[in-house]
């Protein structure tokens, strides 16, 4: 997988064909996810944290730990940083699960010794329900270096990772964003999209929610069918042919929603670790559609 060609443009160029005579490229790839540097797999962060214990690497990376502050003091990944779930949620906004001004957002990833050439893996224990929304807004915000610990806390655990009560101290950094704008979407987006080429609008809530009030185009593909009984992301092959039985291929223009701005993350993980390129999250979601009275809407 090369990282300036697209799958799709590789098999053109082989082919010696335009991009008009080919149909849309599976995204499915027999040798794994084609962006798996997304995910960090709990072996592989032990591995990275023994290298550092012999002094044989330079370790860059901080371990955000998501859960509930009684849990990470109960026990957490030796070396992790803990930031409330909710925290980058304004506490008083207009639409719930808004986010802070940006500004609030650099201070505190600075505080958490975050910055820009820093690679970060966040975890929970929710199958990567809140490790998604930093992971999306981390992407947003112009970071690249960011990852989300496959299976979480219990993944951890069972590759026999140690487990520390040490708050410990860390060094505080500067973070700057760099807003990236083609990863975002607003609800004027969204009318404008509709009728774009290859335009997909996904509804990542449970069907129960779907039915009581959605955008009419949207199609429902719930967040969880991501994961695995084990709370892992789908093997590569199995989560490209989850999304593909929704006409969902490398080709098409994405926009995704929930109902606050936290599980549409999810989704946008998972179809970057299957390298979609144009994918953009409606953060505000259904808390700002499904209220605003001049917006349409569907049930059933």
């Amino acid at each position: 997988m090369t990282t300036t060609l697209s799958r799709r443009s590789i098999l053109m160029l082989a082919l010696g064909v335009s991009a008009t005579c080919i149909p849309s490229v599976s995204l499915a790839l027999a040798d794994g996810y084609p962006n798996p540097r997304f995910l960090k797999e709990p072996q592989s962060l032990l591995s990275d944290m023994a290298m550092k214990a012999m002094g044989a690497v330079a370790y860059r990376s901080t371990v955000i730990d998501l859960r509930p502050k009684r849990d990470f003091d109960a026990g957490h990944i030796p070396g992790a940083r803990h930031l409330p779930a909710d925290a980058v949620a304004a506490e008083f906004g207009a639409v719930a699960g808004a986010l802070r001004p940006a500004p609030e957002i650099e201070a505190m990833l600075g505080a958490l010794g975050i910055a820009q050439d820093q690679r970060v893996v966040f975890y929970d224990d929710r199958g990567g329900f809140h490790a998604a929304r930093m992971f999306w807004l981390l992407e947003y915000f112009g970071h690249r270096e960011v990852s989300v610990l496959n299976g979480g806390w219990t993944g951890w655990l069972d590759a026999g990772g140690t487990v520390t009560r040490d708050q410990g101290g860390g060094k505080h950094a500067r973070f700057e964003a760099t807003l990236t704008p083609r990863r975002h979407a607003t609800a004027q987006d969204v009318l404008a999209h509709k009728d774009q080429p290859g335009a997909v609008l996904i509804d990542v809530r449970p069907p129960r929610l779907f039915a009581e009030g959605h955008i009419p185009w949207a199609i429902n593909v719930p967040w969880s069918q991501n994961l695995d009984e084990d709370g892992r992301f789908l093997p590569a092959d199995a989560l490209a042919a989850h999304f593909e039985g929704y006409g969902i291929t490398e080709d098409s223009d994405v926009i995704m929603h929930c109902q606050n701005g936290l599980a549409s993350s999810h989704s946008y993980l998972a179809l970057r670790l299957l390298d979609v390129p144009r994918l953009r999250v409606y953060h505000r979601s259904w808390a700002e559609w499904g209220s605003a009275g001049d917006l349409p809407v569907a049930t059933g």
